[in-house]
C-alpha cells in the first residue's frame, strides 16, 4: 500500500495569512463596535494582531529563503516581503494614527505579493538546486 506525501505549500500559506490579516487590519476599525454583539472581540484583541504579523514573518522568512537558496536564486520575493513588513512597522510605530489603517493593510497585502512572486518563480524554475 502507497503511501501518500503531501508536500506543504508556505507560499499559499503565507499568501492566505498576509491576506488575512490585511483584511483584518483594514476592516477592524468599522468592525470594532460591533464585533463584541457578534462575540467575537477577541478579534480587536493586539495579541491576535501580534500573532498575525508573527505567523507572517515566519512563514514569509521560511518559505522565500528556503526557495532563493535551493532554487531560483532571485532577491525580489524577499526584498518585496522586506517592504511588506516596513509598511507594517511604520503603521505600527510611526505615531501617526492616520497612516495605520492605510499601512498595516498595505504590507499585508504587500507580504502576500511576495509570496505569489515566489510561487511564480519556483513554478517557472526548470532546476533544483538542492544538493
Amino acid at each position: 500500500m502507497k503511501q501518500r506525501l503531501y508536500k506543504i505549500n508556505l507560499d499559499r500559506i503565507g499568501i492566505t495569512a498576509s491576506t488575512l490579516c490585511a483584511i483584518h487590519c483594514a476592516a477592524l476599525p468599522f468592525l470594532i463596535t460591533v464585533l463584541p454583539m457578534w462575540g467575537m472581540e477577541f478579534l480587536a484583541n493586539e495579541a491576535v494582531e501580534i500573532a498575525m504579523v508573527a505567523v507572517s514573518l515566519v512563514i514569509g522568512i521560511w518559505s522565500l529563503s528556503s526557495a532563493y537558496r535551493k532554487q531560483h536564486r532571485r532577491i525580489l520575493p524577499i526584498l518585496v516581503l522586506i517592504a511588506g513588513f516596513a509598511c507594517i512597522a511604520m503603521g505600527h510605530f510611526s505615531g501617526i494614527e492616520m497612516l495605520e489603517p492605510v499601512l498595516i493593510p498595505l504590507g499585508g497585502l504587500t507580504i502576500a505579493v511576495a509570496h505569489f512572486i515566489n510561487l511564480k518563480m519556483l513554478k517557472s524554475c526548470p532546476i533544483d538546486h538542492q544538493h
